[in-house]
């Protein structure tokens, strides 16, 4: 078509992700405004509707019955639906920003802004800011799955949503971008900086239109003048440190509330919320009037109001009544409550000031000041941000006369609260459920730093404009490339791939048809410079698998998926992360297919006779059990200055051993392919086997121990863990006679495989070793299972309820003639109890489940899965479940 170029060129234009990150910014930025005004209106009307109702009738009642009922709504809404929704939610972002795997996305969203609505709105003294961030973060989030991008572009437009929802919540855009880059991504590059600016400024702009207040910034909240004298200086140092011995305090007062909530009262999360609604109700009921409205409460204090006595009640109990509601794990945040604190305590100091000067006629601030002062200083001591707080209360005021006291509050409270108490509350709330976040993680991280230059294959087979249809045909049919770049005086004019031969089917072209008239003009290409960032974005953004690599318009290398994905490999394997070259692809000499009949496929690289039988009879039994058909697939390596697709290599030994496995195969009824590979990297090759047929589980085996450094299994196997996508099986055959077996015979022998420990702890890939079980049992003659929990000495006896699940699903899927026993054992290691009970009871094999970051990951107790293998004569089988990754 005519228009086709023109199409591709304009496609071309919006490749930059900058150019569509300006439409997201705009677009999180206003989905945050409208999300933050929903929860507003949403709160302020379940309250409004909650202190008319107690003024109507008996308070004592009224309160403590609506936040038991609304609180335990709120409790099972998350527990139900949500849990990563408890809490604050900055936590969490701040978490996913670290690249720590929690859910966020639209049910998170819609799942804390209900949740939200039901807590605060019933009276628990939190505040909307802390949820807000995450609702917006959440949409953000969830705009950029439907908007593909790459890993890092996404964590930038969540950081700008989280920024846009603080700065539609307080309506103060300046300090939802300095909150982004001061504690959350911590991040001042210029794409960065341009995203939370632009979201925050249109959530901020958007927050206020909707909220019914105007683009004027004079607030109502500092009616009366502040002043500043410099005598006023010292008080101020003491406000500084009076809020930062109090905001370390109250840290360590929210994570002493969730330890009571989660240890000592041992309800769910309903149950605990209710609990903490039905607390705060009865509290509230006794307190004045105004401490119905906790914002309300916030603006007398803040405008002078408020006699000593009431701010030193407010101080008191909403420091009370934050820590009891916090720690029940209610959808609030902490923003408000820190706010009304800090400025309950600043007015405190402020009138403390005025009795001590003006009695001796010396001109002292108005307590107004000292509270707006005290807002910034102890919200700077709870969050450790001094910057946004002290821009966040300029914002809200626009009055420079508070610049200098809250720079004094700030910087004081600051100092003082991290000398008592190092760290962020949010960091500390995150080591309190088990996550920490490595500080010295390195800016950027390979994906910034390398290019596609470093990565891409520089050997790119290529076709010519004027091919004719049947020799492109037989082009496809000779190579495993799905796709060519067509190439006309060696610059890039398009690129031909097997859903273009598909797609022309129908037109009944001539054998001669000329390959320009088929090909994609004008394909999707990338620089050398670009960064592999940039790559996985635009092959995420138009689903592609490959891109050429054009300098100009000259063709010099192709990138694929699985280039980045061995350059992120190398990275984790701790690898020299300086670009070296890339092996080439491996090249299939000798293949064998059977009817493809079954539901999914299993591969089986093989190489050594003396152990091969006995992974072709598991693999056997796995693929009886799920109608799966086996892939048997031999690798020969190769030096590494020589071509697999040029190199001269001998068959015959690899033949036989391949013919030997169909023999086998044909007696199991089992329809199984074989495949010889030449290849430089025997762990590449693998994985290109597993991609290429659409592999759903290999099973390997290990030779037990190896001497790479930086290595736990070895080359091949480590880099199989961490990037095969499909469910993966590693065999570690025991060292006693019986359980090894020659493929050279005619038929495998049977083994004692009759006692199987399988330790258990609820984990999926537990669930998955639970589920494999029924087909690997075939292998013995009545089998006996024992399924074990392992528990520290000190600790108290384990629920047994996963193992009885795990009986109850055995029992399910075949009916076993002997009687399975699920017993716990004591130990101070699960490695230790597994590794004694394998001595002590001779158990011939063990089953354990591990997930991909649990079989690799060096803990500091040393890596459990391979202990247990390497501690043992046994057969060890471990079991890891498929990534649910496409890259």
């Amino acid at each position: 078509m005519w228009y086709t170029p023109i199409f591709q060129r304009f496609r071309q234009l919006l490749q930059p992700r900058r150019r569509l990150a300006i439409f997201e910014a705009c677009l999180i930025g206003l989905v945050s405004a409208l999300a933050a005004v929903l929860l507003k209106s949403g709160v302020g009307l379940l309250g409004a509707w909650r202190v008319q109702t107690s003024l109507l009738l008996p308070a004592w009642f009224v309160l403590p019955g609506i936040g038991l009922a609304f609180g335990f709504l709120a409790g099972w809404l998350v527990e139900r639906v949500a849990p990563e929704t408890s809490g604050s939610g900055i936590p969490q972002v701040k978490a996913v920003l670290a690249r720590i795997p929690i859910a966020l996305d639209l049910r998170v969203a819609l799942v804390k802004l209900v949740g939200g609505i039901l807590a605060l709105g019933s009276g628990l003294a939190l505040g909307r800011e802390g949820p807000t961030v995450q609702v917006s973060a959440a949409l953000a989030a969830q705009l950029s799955r439907w908007f593909p991008t790459s890993p890092d572009h996404r964590r930038q437009l969540i950081a700008a949503g989280a920024g846009a929802g603080l700065a539609a919540a307080f309506n103060t855009p300046i300090a939802g971008v300095l909150f982004v880059v001061e504690e959350l991504l911590q991040d001042f590059s210029e794409f960065t900086l341009g995203t939370a600016i632009l979201a925050s400024f249109i959530g901020a702009v958007v927050s206020r239109l909707l909220g019914g207040r105007s683009l004027d910034l004079n607030l109502a909240l500092t009616a009366s003048k502040t002043e500043f004298f410099v005598q006023d200086i010292p008080f101020y140092l003491v406000l500084g440190i009076v809020a930062g011995l109090m905001g370390a305090l109250f840290n360590r007062g929210i994570i002493a509330s969730l330890t009571v909530y989660r240890r000592s009262l041992r309800f769910g999360l309903p149950a605990r919320v209710a609990l903490a609604g039905l607390v705060s109700g009865m509290i509230v009921a006794l307190l004045p009037l105004a401490f119905r409205d906790n914002t309300g409460l916030r603006e007398i204090l803040i405008t002078g109001e408020a006699s000593w006595s009431m701010a030193a009640i407010a101080f008191v109990s909403q420091f009370i009544l934050t820590l009891v509601a916090y720690g029940s794990g209610v959808p609030g945040g902490l923003f408000a409550p820190a706010l009304t604190l800090g400025a309950a305590l600043g007015y405190l100091v402020g009138m403390g000031e005025h009795s001590l000067l003006v009695p001796f006629g010396i001109a002292a601030g108005l307590p107004i000041t000292y509270a707006l002062a005290g807002m910034g200083a102890f919200f700077t001591a709870v969050a450790r941000v001094p910057i946004t707080g002290i821009i966040i209360v300029f914002e809200m005021t626009t009055d420079f006369n508070l610049v200098l006291p809250l720079m004094i509050g700030c910087a004081t409270s600051y100092l003082v609260a991290e000398k008592l108490a190092p760290g962020s509350l949010y960091d500390k709330l995150l080591a309190w459920n088990g996550i920490t976040i490595e500080k010295a993680a390195p800016a950027g991280g390979i994906m910034t730093n390398l290019t596609a230059k470093d990565v891409m294959q520089q050997q790119v087979e290529t076709l010519d404009t004027e091919m004719p249809l049947d020799e492109v045909i037989q082009a496809f049919a000779r190579s495993h490339h799905r796709g060519f770049p067509v190439v006309e005086n060696s610059k890039l004019v398009g690129i031909v791939t097997q859903s273009d031969l598909l797609n022309i089917r129908d037109r009944n072209l001539a054998n001669d048809t000329p390959l320009r008239e088929i090909m994609t003009a004008a394909p999707m290409s990338v620089t050398p410079i670009h960064n592999l960032s940039n790559v996985l974005y635009l092959l995420d953004r138009y689903q592609i698998s490959r891109l050429p690599v054009v300098d100009g318009r000259k063709l010099i290398g192709i990138i694929t998926r699985g280039d980045i994905i061995r350059a992120e490999a190398d990275h984790l394997n701790g690898e020299n992360d300086t670009p070296r070259l890339r092996p080439a692809p491996s090249y299939i000499v000798y293949q064998t297919r059977s009817p493809s009949i079954g539901r999914g496929r299993l591969l089986v690289p093989v190489a050594n006779p003396e152990t091969a039988g006995i992974l072709l009879e598991m693999a056997a039994a796995i693929a009886r059990d799920r109608h799966y058909e086996i892939d048997c697939v031999q690798v020969m390596l190769i030096p590494r200055h020589s071509s697999p697709s040029e190199t001269e290599v001998r068959t015959a030994k690899s033949r036989r051993l391949l013919r030997q496995a169909e023999v086998l195969a044909k007696k199991w009824q089992i329809p199984l392919h074989t495949q010889i590979r030449v290849t430089h990297d025997v762990a590449q090759a693998i994985l290109e086997t597993i991609n290429e047929e659409h592999i759903d589980l290999i099973l390997m085996g290990w030779k037990g121990g190896t001497s790479t450094p930086g290595r736990i299994f070895g080359n091949v196997v480590d880099t199989i863990i961490r990037q095969a996508t499909c469910e993966v099986v590693l065999v570690k055959l025991g060292t006693t006679p019986h359980s090894q077996t020659r493929l050279i015979a005619s038929l495998p022998t049977p083994h004692s495989f009759n006692r199987w420990l399988v330790p258990i702890a609820g984990g999926p890939n537990s669930r998955l070793a639970i589920k494999l079980l029924p087909a690997l049992l075939t292998l013995g003659n009545e089998p006996q299972i024992r399924l074990t929990q392992v528990f520290k000495p000190s600790e108290l006896k384990p629920d047994m309820s996963v193992s009885e699940q795990a009986i109850r699903h055995l029992m399910r899927r075949r009916k076993l003639p002997s009687t399975i026993v699920a017993l716990p054992v004591q130990a101070n290691s699960v490695a230790e109890g597994v590794i004694n009970l394998v001595k002590t009871e001779g158990y011939d094999v063990v089953v354990v489940g591990a997930s991909r970051e649990g079989l690799l990951q060096q803990a500091i107790q040393g890596n459990i899965p391979e202990a247990i293998a390497s501690g043992v004569e046994s057969t060890v089988i471990l079991v890891r479940g498929a990534i649910n990754n496409k890259y």
